[in-house]
C-alpha cells in the first residue's frame, strides 16, 4: 500500500473518531503535497 493511501486512510479513521464524540463544531484537514499533515478539531459547547 502506498504512503499516500496509508495517510488518507489514517486521516479518515481519525476524522471518524472525532465525529463520533463531537456534537457541534468543525474539523479542518490541512493538506500539503497531497498528504494530510494536520487535523484541527474545533468543538462548540452549547449552553441551554
Amino acid at each position: 500500500m502506498s504512503n499516500q493511501k496509508k495517510n488518507l486512510e489514517q486521516a479518515i479513521e481519525t476524522v471518524k473518531g472525532h465525529l463520533s464524540t463531537m456534537k457541534y463544531g468543525s474539523i479542518t484537514l490541512i493538506v500539503q503535497d497531497q498528504h494530510v499533515v494536520q487535523i484541527e478539531k474545533n468543538e462548540k459547547i452549547r449552553l441551554k
